[in-house]
């Protein structure tokens, strides 16, 4: 059945190959961009196109005398979750790094985007001695209320880890972060990049000296909206193999190799970054042919085979339109983040010309550009609704997110506040949001391929962060190749 649906798959992504170059990938990674600026907390600068959305959250750390302004909402909601956004941040980095020379102009907007949230993890990181500040807004308070960013009020609560109520899984994310962002400014802000590594270092040194995972230390705060499920030794593989990349110091792999073997997932995400780490740590294996790190490529490559849907060892299944389907919730989340490490394991190995094999089958970097390809032209329309789920791009795109700010009349059209529960009555109404909350990915479509576009129905209807960081990779990918 996986054979032949692999047939058929790569049947129709050679017709589609030459039949047409594919989506305009430029606009696509111009708007998964530009998503961003709908997603700032703090005071907006004066070049902020998305002109619907003002200054918001600009008290935020007051309650614990510290400045936590700035960074972003995960998603729908107005509550800055530092674990996503830490993710959200090394994505956006690793794209840059990957990607850089492909996105022309849009290297300065990504910079832009890494820069909003790195400013405020410094400042969570900086703020008090022994403390990591790790998100700002309680979120059930938050999530009882429709309402605009610019008008909140409810609690902005403060929370923080610490030695004696640890987080090593959002301490190691946060270092990821800002180790992965000081190399995008090395060259451009040296004095940035240089305040980026120490900070990086100070964080995953902490992250390393106080095991816990800052879900049993925070419980509801974070609980369920963003519990570290897959415990925090992902995390502290993933900080230490940013650091490595960062430093070429051998101390991190030596900490890694102390940790002992990994899981081996066929799922990357926010939460489980086994996978992420293994194509990180592969590089060095694949492009200096480097022994070392070879059992980091066998990993990477197990993981594909997972993915690949012709590989005998395949976990993953399909929609009958040829979208990976991982999870009900929020599955574009794993699409694109999955997606990324295929686009990247490929360009390594092109550089190298190296194959590797799935059981029986030999694997070519082809193969995972085609099943990539198919996976970014699924979310910029080519599926059988012919929608775009990616808001603004198309013609048909998703009309109703789940989204506060976008579904609301902005303040510059509707100046006094609808209060906690005011907006409800947006909410429930069958009416397009109207503000187009430009570059946004949504959920997605469910295992049918359906969509059926209910502002309520948050599971495929609520845009994050995290989607479309993992998307900007791919996207300059594939613009450098119709280049």
């Amino acid at each position: 059945m996986a054979s032949s649906f692999f047939f058929v798959f790569l049947l129709s992504t050679l017709l589609l190959e030459n039949t047409y170059a594919g989506p305009n990938y430029r606009e696509a990674l111009t708007k998964s961009l530009l998503f961003f600026q709908g997603q700032r907390s703090g005071p907006l600068p004066g070049d902020q196109k998305l002109s619907w959305r003002f200054s918001s959250g600009l008290s935020d750390g007051s309650s614990a005398h510290v400045d936590l302004t700035g960074g972003y909402y995960d998603a729908g909601d107005n509550v800055k979750f530092n674990f996503p956004m830490a993710f959200t941040t090394t994505m956006l980095s690793w794209s840059s790094l990957e990607y850089g020379k492909k996105m022309g102009p849009e290297l300065q907007n990504a910079r832009v985007a890494i820069r909003w949230a790195t400013d405020y993890l410094l400042k969570c990181a900086r703020a008090t001695p022994g403390k990591l500040y790790v998100g700002v807004g309680d979120p059930n308070g938050d999530h009882k209320c429709w309402e605009r960013p610019e008008d909140m009020d409810t609690p902005r609560t403060v929370y923080s880890v610490s030695a004696s109520n640890p987080g090593s899984d959002v301490a190691a994310e946060t270092a990821a972060a800002l180790a992965s962002s000081s190399m995008v400014f090395r060259k451009v802000d040296p004095k940035y990049s240089r305040l980026l590594l120490a900070t990086a270092k100070k964080v995953m040194q902490f992250a390393i000296q106080y095991r816990g995972a800052y879900s049993n230390s925070l419980s509801s705060a974070v609980c369920p909206f963003y519990c570290s499920y897959s415990g925090y030794k992902d995390e502290l593989v993933w900080g230490a193999a940013w650091l490595h990349r960062a430093t070429n110091d051998q101390y991190y792999i030596n900490f890694i190799k102390s940790l002992g073997g990994g899981d081996q997932p066929d799922i990357f995400s926010w939460d489980n970054k086994y996978a992420g780490a293994y194509v990180l740590l592969s590089r060095v294996s694949v492009l200096n042919n480097d022994n070392n790190f070879e059992l980091y490529k066998q990993a990477a490559e197990n993981f594909m085979c997972k993915i690949l849907p012709n590989s005998p060892s395949s976990s993953t299944k399909y929609t009958q339109g040829g979208l990976m389907y991982k999870l009900p919730q929020s599955n574009l989340q794993y699409v694109t983040s999955i997606t990324f490490l295929l686009t990247t394991y490929a360009k390594y190995m092109k550089s190298k010309k190296h194959t590797f094999n799935c059981g029986n089958s030999v694997i070519a970097p082809n193969a995972l550009i085609n099943l990539s390809k198919r996976q970014v032209d699924y979310i910029l329309g080519v599926n059988p609704m012919k929608m775009s789920y990616m808001v603004g791009f198309g013609s048909n795109f998703p009309k109703r997110i789940h989204h506060r700010g976008s579904s609301l009349p902005s303040r510059a059209v509707r100046s006094n506040s609808l209060g906690c529960s005011g907006g409800f009555q947006s909410f429930r109404t069958q009416n397009p949001n109207p503000n187009i909350l430009i570059g946004a990915i949504v959920g997605g479509p469910d295992r049918n391929d359906q969509y059926p576009d209910q502002r309520d129905d948050y599971t495929r209807s609520e845009p994050a962060t995290y989607i479309n960081a993992a998307f900007v990779g791919p996207l300059a990918y594939f613009v450098g190749k119709n280049h």
